[in-house]
């Protein structure tokens, strides 16, 4: 790609909307992983892993459209978090995924149905409200929601945790499903992120 003085000023917004695309595909199919046969749930993650694939390299589109761009319709800084938060919602997606299936968990808590279920509503407001970029409307809602989500999964993931210690579980079991749990809450925590930034970007551009 050559150096571009100016990009277009849809290049960005297009592409973040393909990534927030990927997050919807992605937690479709964490959804339908959690909820399958352990012996169904191979094929599931290499779904995943494929989704994954896509949306980085479509974030590495966006990291190298930055570095021949002069002037760009966002902050540097700002186009470079959004890119790097929304890789993380994915990243620790697909991770969570991969764990469940490489530790060979059968039966798996409610409370992580409950989890990717409230993921699957923030990868869904997130491609919503990502067009909103463009023009900087319609998004607070988007973050107030988002706030108010990852406060539902934080409770969710609480009461896991105590659930969990205080079941007759043996001990491996104890710490395969722990870090299941712990990396679901991370995806969540960064779905905050983005809403954030998202809050701070559209503040610092009104």
């Amino acid at each position: 790609m050559g150096f571009s003085f100016r990009s277009s000023d849809s290049t960005f917004f297009d592409l973040f909307t393909d990534v927030a695309n990927h997050l919807v595909e992605g937690v479709e199919i964490l959804g339908k992983l959690v909820g399958a046969d352990p012996v169904q749930r191979k094929d599931f993650r290499s779904r995943l892993h494929e989704i994954e694939h896509a949306a980085d390299n479509t974030t590495h589109e966006i990291n190298k459209t930055l570095n021949a761009t002069f002037v760009t319709p966002l902050d540097r800084e700002d186009i470079s978090r959004l890119a790097s938060i929304m890789d993380d919602c994915m990243d620790y997606m697909d991770e969570a995924g991969d764990l469940i299936v490489l530790y060979k968990l059968h039966e798996l808590p409610a409370g992580v149905i409950e989890q990717v279920k409230l993921l699957n509503r923030c990868a869904e407001l997130t491609s919503e409200a990502i067009p909103g970029l463009r023009k900087m409307t319609g998004l607070r809602d988007y973050w107030v929601e988002l706030n108010r989500l990852e406060n539902a999964g934080d409770r969710v993931y609480r009461d896991m945790l105590a659930d969990l210690f205080d079941s007759n579980t043996d001990a491996l079991t104890v710490i395969k499903l722990k870090d299941v749990i712990e990396t679901l809450e991370k995806a969540m925590d960064r779905f905050e992120s983005l809403a954030n930034t998202i809050e701070a970007i559209s503040i610092k551009e009104s």
